[in-house]
Formats: C-alpha cells, sequence, structure tokens
C-alpha cells in the first residue's frame, strides 16, 4: 500500500511540476464572477487579467478543486491527447510543429520529460524494481543463490561418486564443486556484511575509491536508495549530455541549432521513459513477455523521429539512427556512472 501511494504521489508531483511550466491559454472560467482581478485589483475585460494574467473567475469550492487536481494530472488541460498520439505514431512532425511555434495545442517537451520522469519512478517502486523493498529483495536474492548452489552442489557429488565408482577421473567434476563452493562462501560474505574489498598495499586500486566500493558492499540497501534519488534528481542531466551527440550527427547542417536538437532530444527521451512505464504495467499484469516486445520499438521510434525531424532519406535515417543508438548507449552510461557515484558518496 505504501509504494501505491508513493507511486500516486510521485505522478501528481510530476504532473504539477510539469503543469507550471505549461502555458495558461485554454484554461476553463471557473465558479465566482468578479469584475476586478482579485490579485492585483485591475478591471477585468475578458476571463484574464490584462495586467498580472491571473483567471479572473476563481473557484471556491472543494469539487472545484478534485477537479482541477485530476484534470492538472491526467489531461493537462487537454494537451496530452493531442501530443501522446503524435508523440508515438509522427514524432518528427510534433517536434518540428511545436520548433515552429506550435505551443498551444501541444505540452512542451520540458514538461512532458518532467512528468514522465516522476511517473517512471513511479511505476519502478510500484512494482518492486526500486524502492524501500530492494534491500530486501536484495538479501532474499542471495540467499535464493547459496540454496541454488548448494543444490548443484549435490549433484556434482553425486556425479563424482558416480564417476568415482567407474574408475574414471574425477580431476575436472572436483575443480567445479570447489568453485561452487568459493562462490558460496564469497555470497556468504556479502549477506553478512563483511568487508568483500582486501585491504592489500600491493592493490591497484586508488585509496581514495576503495572506500566508496567497501560503503557499497557493506549498505547495498542505502546505496540502492541514494542512486536512485540521485537519477531521479538529476534526470535532468541526460538532455544536455545527450545534446552534444546530436551535433556530431549533423555538423554542417546549419539549419538546425542548438534548439532544434533540445527539443528532439527531450521528446525522444520522455518517449523512451513511457515506454519504461508501460513495459513496467505489463510486468505488473503478468504480461513479461508483451512488455520485452517493447525492446525492439526505440530504433524504429528513433528512425522515424529523425527522418521527420531533419527531412532525411531513407538510407540517411537508417545510417544516422545507427549512430544515434550507440550515442544513447554512451549518454546512458555516462549519466548511470554518474548517479552511482553521487550515490555512493
Amino acid at each position: 500500500m505504501n509504494e501505491i501511494v508513493e507511486a500516486a504521489g510521485s505522478i501528481a508531483e510530476g504532473a504539477m511540476i510539469g503543469r507550471a511550466l505549461e502555458p495558461k491559454s485554454g484554461k476553463a472560467a471557473g465558479h465566482t464572477r468578479e469584475t476586478e482581478c482579485l490579485n492585483c485589483g485591475a478591471a477585468l475585460d475578458g476571463p484574464y487579467c490584462k495586467m498580472c494574467g491571473q483567471r479572473g473567475h476563481v473557484h471556491k469550492t472543494i469539487g472545484a478543486f478534485l477537479h482541477d487536481l485530476i484534470h492538472g494530472v491526467f489531461h493537462f488541460e487537454g494537451k496530452i491527447w493531442h501530443t501522446l498520439p503524435m508523440l508515438a505514431l509522427r514524432p518528427g512532425d510534433l517536434t518540428r510543429r511545436y520548433i515552429a511555434g506550435e505551443r498551444a495545442r501541444f505540452i512542451s517537451p520540458v514538461a512532458l520529460y518532467l512528468f514522465t520522469v516522476f511517473a517512471m519512478f513511479a511505476v519502478l517502486n510500484l512494482t518492486g524494481t526500486l524502492g524501500p523493498t530492494g534491500g530486501k529483495n536484495f538479501k532474499n536474492g542471495l540467499k535464493t543463490e547459496i540454496a541454488e548452489e548448494q543444490a548443484a552442489i549435490a549433484k556434482l557429488e553425486a556425479k563424482r561418486k558416480t564417476e568415482a565408482a567407474a574408475g574414471k577421473d574425477v580431476a575436472a567434476t572436483d575443480r567445479r564443486i570447489a568453485k561452487r563452493k568459493a562462490d558460496i562462501a564469497e555470497t556468504q560474505r556479502m549477506l553478512s556484511g563483511q568487508p568483500i574489498v582486501a585491504a592489500d598495499p600491493g592493490d591497484e586500486m586508488p585509496s581514495f575509491i576503495r572506500p566508496f566500493i567497501q560503503h557499497a558492499a557493506d549498505n547495498p540497501e542505502l546505496v540502492s536508495m541514494r542512486v536512485q534519488d540521485a537519477a531521479s534528481k538529476y534526470s535532468w542531466l541526460l538532455i544536455p549530455m545527450s545534446v552534444p551527440f546530436m551535433w556530431l550527427l549533423f555538423p554542417f547542417r546549419r539549419r538546425f541549432n542548438t534548439y532544434d536538437h533540445t527539443v528532439f532530444v527531450t521528446y525522444s527521451l520522455s518517449f523512451m521513459m513511457m515506454l519504461v512505464v508501460v513495459g513496467g504495467l505489463l510486468i505488473t499484469i503478468g504480461l513479461p513477455g508483451l512488455a520485452s516486445l517493447l525492446f525492439f520499438v526505440p530504433p524504429f521510434h528513433m528512425y522515424r523521429h529523425l527522418k521527420q525531424t531533419y527531412e532525411l532519406g531513407r538510407f540517411s535515417a537508417i545510417m544516422r539512427t545507427m549512430a544515434l543508438m550507440t550515442f544513447a548507449f554512451i549518454a546512458a552510461a555516462l549519466f548511470m556512472a554518474a548517479a552511482v557515484a553521487i550515490g555512493a558518496m
């Protein structure tokens, strides 16, 4: 239940932050009828104050408040129903139209990105991939691993007896048994919290790194939570990390500037996070096979997004898609390394 409440809270928080970045066009009138702005006192001549921009007619009922909350979380003032279908099916068209100035019909890339980040971490927590149960699951996983190794050793010992009775060489089987026993011993040390980083003076590991690794080994639950927190707080770093790679894809096309690449990257990252959300929900309802098929969606989406946004030919779009996938893995690896470093420290 706690995970469900936290997930709902995260999604609502992301929606509120995203909604704060959206233009104020399209808001419905409230339930009162003022003649002067309640914020600055200017005379009203229309649904909004011409001096400060506040809505002229405000509501003062719980029902209207709840309506605004639900509307903000699920509708984004109706823009989400224009944005999401285009982002999934015609991402390049969405990107070009937003860059060209069509802002009233679509969610801004930054608002959508913030919402999807909160939604992704909420779903990952809800499905048990992240969250306070992570450490418990980690320990249970170690115990399961030990039990599996012990079962494998029992089978190998039975095999060794058979081989010995038949007069066969048992040296290979003995090595396999010894290897599995060594693995069990190391896993048991991890489970008991004993140090696993040797303090050998001849170790080539820098001395300032060893305490962080030891801390992660001794407190996997705490470090996992800190890494998750860092990844959530600094998720915006993915955008500036990715934009330079877009420059490399179009080094001689001056008609596309940094702003164009930033909009492209932000919409693309938002879509990828939505795939994670959908995959997590499919796994939750017992459809892991269907969720695994989503792994093949990103290359096709990148291809369509590049081809439509930058008006590329088929061959050029394919080549740039292959390069973009490589760049995406590099950017993701850099971001995860940064999140792990922050979490470990």
